[in-house]
């Protein structure tokens, strides 16, 4: 009977097996449908709980560099309309979640100076929902919480104040040696996600790398990178400026056809 709990969840990771965009093995347990759902209800809450931005030439902004990123997405995306607000929110943050739906705070304008580095913020958030993230961090937690389960059922024999002390070593192990680290993965597999974006819709994709040099000076530094859920801001400069290097020939190419966004505040 014990082994039960664990034939279970070997039997749920191996068939929820799958591959990333650019290749990287995951567990997805949930459903499009499900995850649509879920993203859905989190974004109506947040519209209940936080004040719109009623600013006709913010929205038309925010909303002209959006757009080409989403048509861009196209088809691996299985919604029928994406909805764009602007939060009136002081916070430099963006999201995007499942069922179409993205979220820029106010905050996030003086940080992203350029229209081409807020489509790289945008452009960032869109690829966690073409890659799946959400389901995959939320697989994440459900199978977490069976493995402690099942840890827990196996030891209830042991000395309470031993158990508990295995079991919260065993939640930290998991923490900092799991979901963290699948949690940078993430990031750094949206960042070239959101660049690719870009690069096809018009935008500057060198411009990814100033957002972050923009970002690193208002976040005034950050705790070491294995404790965080993102890359360090250097690490993510590194890589980005690789990255926009090799894509610089393309984006010229689409810039010589004159095929550009024409986003602008004013």
């Amino acid at each position: 009977m014990k082994r039960i709990p664990l034939l279970v969840s070997t039997f749920l990771i191996i068939s929820a097996c799958a591959t990333s965009p650019l290749g990287r093995k995951r567990i997805l347990l949930f459903g499009d449908s499900t995850m649509d759902s879920m993203g859905v209800q989190s974004f109506e809450e947040i519209k209940k709980k936080t004040p719109i931005e009623s600013d006709p030439k913010i929205n038309a902004y925010v909303k002209c560099i959006a757009l080409p990123l989403l048509e861009n997405a196209g088809s691996r995306i299985p919604v029928s309309g994406w909805e764009v607000v602007v939060f009136k929110d002081p916070t430099p943050n963006a999201f995007a979640l499942p069922g179409g739906k993205i979220g820029v705070h106010t905050g996030m304008l003086p940080v992203a100076r350029t229209a081409d580095q807020l489509a790289a913020v945008i452009g960032h958030e869109v690829g966690h929902v073409l890659a799946q993230h959400g389901n995959e961090r939320v697989s994440q937690g459900e199978l977490a919480s069976l493995l402690m389960g099942v840890v827990d059922v196996s030891l209830r024999e042991m000395d309470p104040d031993k158990k508990k002390l295995l079991l919260g070593g065993l939640g930290v192990g998991l923490q900092f040696g799991a979901l963290l680290p699948f949690s940078r993965s993430q990031e750094s597999e949206s960042d070239l996600i959101g660049l690719r974006l870009m690069v096809r819709s018009g935008f500057d994709p060198k411009q990814s790398v100033e957002l972050w040099k923009n970002m690193k000076a208002s976040a005034g530094g950050g705790g070491p990178e294995w404790l965080s859920t993102h890359p360090s801001p250097d690490s993510r400069i590194r890589t980005l400026e690789a990255e926009a290097l090799k894509m610089e020939a393309e984006w010229k190419s689409i810039r010589d056809r004159g095929n550009l966004p024409r986003c602008s505040r004013t």
